[in-house]
């Protein structure tokens, strides 16, 4: 399940590409099968980077040089050189941080300049559906390590484009999983038959991906999308 299109970041063979917060590695594990390119999935999370690892035997790939790895660190210090990747992938975590901005600065430091950098963050009005319906403590966002914010786009793309980075586009994802969350946030707590099946439903779409879901999942993007990402390209060196 990709949020990045990697076909806009302009990769090339040997290049360096970081994913951060990876999470389980579907992005790692998106470029790891393309072949070629070194790509390191950063986390916090150990049982999450354990599944990641685990994830990359199940993958085909034509044998090559290039480096997959999953490693542990913080999003404030990473543990990286300058000017160390040609890509960076932030994908639905921004929103988890208090001190994004700090998460931002340190991107920035170890992308190359002319290098890309694609955030995706949940898109702020089915966000905050999710938070309407489920509020207050123990609610949606008041979870271990959940969200701390909603961003407005707007906002956000002037955050970024300010540290030096050119906006070059957004595009929207996952239009039928906004629905998805709506039910499990009205059934908050509780194992409601609506929010099994539709889970049931989206499963079976990740991994059969008719042509008819696509075409729904096309056409409920632009509309209701839960995330949105957006695609950046630092600045040249003087």
């Amino acid at each position: 399940m990709l949020t990045v299109r990697f076909e806009k970041l302009g990769l090339k063979p040997g290049d360096w590409v970081l994913d951060l917060g990876c999470g389980e590695g579907r992005h790692v594990h998106g470029v790891h099968v393309i072949g070629g390119i070194n790509v390191v999935g950063l986390d916090m999370d150990l049982p999450s980077l354990a599944k990641g690892r685990e994830g990359l035997s199940m993958l085909p790939r034509e044998r090559d040089e290039a480096v997959t790895a999953f490693l542990v660190g913080d999003a404030y210090r990473l543990p990286f050189p300058d000017a160390a990747f040609d890509a960076v992938i932030c994908s639905e975590v921004l929103e988890h941080l208090h001190q994004y901005g700090d998460a931002l600065a340190e991107i920035r430091r170890v992308l190359k300049p002319g290098g890309a950098f694609v955030p995706t963050v949940p898109r702020a009005w089915p966000e905050r559906i999710c938070w309407a319906l489920a509020p207050g403590q123990g609610g949606y966002a008041d979870q271990p390590g959940g969200h701390v914010r909603i961003f407005a786009a707007e906002a956000l793309k002037a955050d970024i484009s300010r540290l030096g980075f050119r906006f070059l586009g957004q595009h929207f994802a996952h239009g039928l999983h906004s629905p998805y969350w709506w039910l499990k946030c009205a059934f908050w707590g509780r194992d409601h038959v609506l929010v099994r099946l539709y889970h049931r439903f989206l499963v079976w779409d990740l991994m059969q991906r008719p042509w008819l879901t696509r075409a729904l999942e096309a056409l409920a993007n632009p509309i209701m999308g839960k995330s949105v990402a957006f695609y950046f390209r630092k600045g040249q060196a003087a």
